[in-house]
């Protein structure tokens, strides 16, 4: 009898062991489904490639936007950061190495940086930013409908208001010049704006191309005498603008530039846009992409929110002119 006892307390207690472990069991499967859900609602973690054509403050500026965009939407993003150094034979081999890559989505600073990714990249989406008019430079259909796997936001200045400025600033201007890159049509667009914008103010203009950025010294020497110097948003004239300065300030021609970055290299002043904040706005439409599913087609080409004035005092001492007061009090200055 009292081994029976002993056997029955044996199993009793196997038993209750089982059911222990059973239990466990259960709640480590539980536990294990919990946190594949939380894995699910996880920051979702993508890879995106970055083309830039070259290195100036407002592409540098536009590219820093776009990556807070989306650090700031929570998404775990790995970026692939690649330079074309200003040469468009560079942007092509970056795209078509993009081509091949297994990134989510790719963005493209600048107009020519943007073209070669556009051709090379048609399976995944493609963003653009400091693009100025990507209707005439065939990235998009329309900007209301692109169409196709490429968007962005465009950096269009607001070219009549800056020729104002410049007026304002050379009160007597009559002949405007502008040196500009000749492979860039992003430039072309802005000097044709410019040129018709111009006519309404009584400017004339003059212009000389260039082909890389050593050329800007002889094309600014060139243009003769002008009474002033307009810098559209050219990449290559903005990545070397220190010659183009120098020679203004030797013949005491005032500059004005399209952009805050123009300002701070040496240009008297601007009524342009926040380039990082574009930047921001595209970054935007990457998370609309990434994370809500919206395709490119479906998202509208956007320009920027607002502009502002910029303004270098410095700059405006060493090529003879006073900005105005008015302009002053509601500028932004730099050094």
């Amino acid at each position: 009898m009292r081994q029976t006892s002993l056997r029955r307390r044996a199993l009793a207690l196997v038993g209750i062991a089982a059911a222990s472990a059973l239990a466990l069991t259960g709640c480590s499967g539980s536990a294990s489904n919990d946190s594949g859900s939380g894995s699910d609602s996880a920051a979702k973690s993508v890879k995106i490639g970055i083309s830039q054509l070259v290195q100036h403050p407002a592409l540098d500026a536009a590219t820093k936007g776009f990556k807070k965009a989306l650090e700031d939407s929570g998404m775990k993003v790995t970026f692939d950061e690649q330079n074309a150094q200003g040469e468009q034979s560079n942007a092509v081999t970056i795209a078509q190495k993009f081509a091949s890559s297994d990134a989510d989505l790719y963005l493209a600073v600048a107009t020519p940086a943007a073209q070669a990714l556009a051709q090379a990249v048609t399976n995944k989406p493609v963003l653009f930013t400091a693009v100025t008019d990507a209707v005439t430079t065939q990235l998009v259909k329309s900007n209301e409908q692109p169409g196709g796997n490429v968007t962005g936001t465009s950096d269009a200045a607001p070219i009549d208001k800056q020729l104002e400025l410049l007026k304002q600033i050379v009160p007597g201007a009559k002949t405007v010049g502008i040196v500009y890159s000749s492979a860039e049509a992003n430039s072309e667009v802005q000097v044709k704006a410019a040129e018709e914008a111009g006519k309404k103010q009584g400017l004339s203009f003059k212009t000389k191309t260039v082909t890389t950025a050593n050329d800007i010294a002889q094309a600014t020497e060139s243009l003769g005498d002008v009474d002033a110097i307009y810098v559209p948003t050219d990449n290559t004239v903005v990545s070397g603008l220190a010659a183009l300065v120098q020679v203004a300030e030797k013949k005491q021609i005032p500059v004005i530039g399209a952009e805050a970055g123009t300002v701070e290299k040496g240009a008297v002043a601007t009524l342009g846009i926040d380039y990082e904040k574009l930047g921001y706005q595209t970054g935007e439409m990457a998370v609309q992409i990434l994370k809500d599913g919206k395709k490119p087609a479906d998202l509208p080409v956007e320009t920027a929110k607002d502009v502002n004035y910029v303004v270098n005092e410095g700059a405006a001492k060493r090529m003879g002119v006073t900005i105005p007061a008015d302009i002053l009090d509601k500028a932004e200055k730099v050094k």
